[in-house]
Formats: structure tokens, C-alpha cells, sequence
């Protein structure tokens, strides 16, 4: 089996309320964990939520990193997608846990663009 891209859903949860309203800070941090891993950031949009949370992605040459913020809730959930095999995904996320301060994450990775080849026996 081949696939096209990489999928990492993290769900960070019991991470620092403080960061997770901070759009420059999010910013920077995914920005930073994108590099990290080897991919190329090709732009970035943020937003902030009034009272409280911040939505944001990471455009990369190999497709993009996200996250979604609830400070009342001490959660982020974090997407990392990439293609190719260049790009260290479990970099990335090791970077965010640690920036986000999460002492309760947990992955799951997708296979995306999954093709079966059929093999023809010749003979």
C-alpha cells in the first residue's frame, strides 16, 4: 500500500490556558514546529475569538498544520498534514506538545490517499 500524505490528529488536552489565547504566540509556535520538522512555510493565517480562542493555520509546500483553541477548557486540537516524505511530522508535534504545554496528548495518524496496486503475476 502507498499513501499520498500523512494525517496527525493530536488532541492536546491540560495544556497552558495562557498560551492558548495568545495568537502571536500560536503563531510563532506553529510557525517554529513547521520549520522544525523540515517543512517549507509558505504563509500563515490567525484568528482570535472574542472573549477567548484562537484559530490558525500554517500553509507548508507539503500541505499545512492547524489548530483550534479553547483556553476555558485548557485544549487545542492540532492537525498536522503533509505529502512527500521529507517532512518529520512527529517532530512537529513533539514541538507543539511541548510549546502548548499539554500534560495529556494523544495522536492518531491517518493514511491519506491510500492505494491498493493490483500485481499481475507473469508467467
Amino acid at each position: 500500500m502507498d499513501a499520498l500524505g500523512r494525517h496527525l490528529l493530536l488532541e492536546l488536552r491540560e495544556c497552558n490556558e495562557a498560551v492558548l489565547d495568545d495568537l502571536k504566540y500560536l503563531e510563532k509556535a506553529l510557525v517554529s514546529a513547521a520549520e522544525e520538522s523540515g517543512a517549507t512555510v509558505l504563509d500563515k493565517s490567525f484568528h482570535h475569538f472574542a472573549p477567548q480562542g484562537v484559530s490558525g493555520v500554517v500553509l507548508i509546500a507539503e500541505s499545512h498544520l492547524s489548530l483550534h483553541t479553547w483556553p476555558e477548557h485548557a485544549y487545542a486540537a492540532v492537525d498536522i498534514f503533509t505529502c512527500g516524505t521529507t517532512v518529520k511530522i512527529e517532530v512537529a508535534a513533539d514541538a507543539l506538545i511541548r510549546q502548548l504545554g499539554s500534560r495529556d496528548p494523544s495522536l492518531l495518524e491517518v493514511k491519506r490517499g491510500v492505494f491498493v496496486r493490483e500485481r499481475k503475476l507473469v508467467g
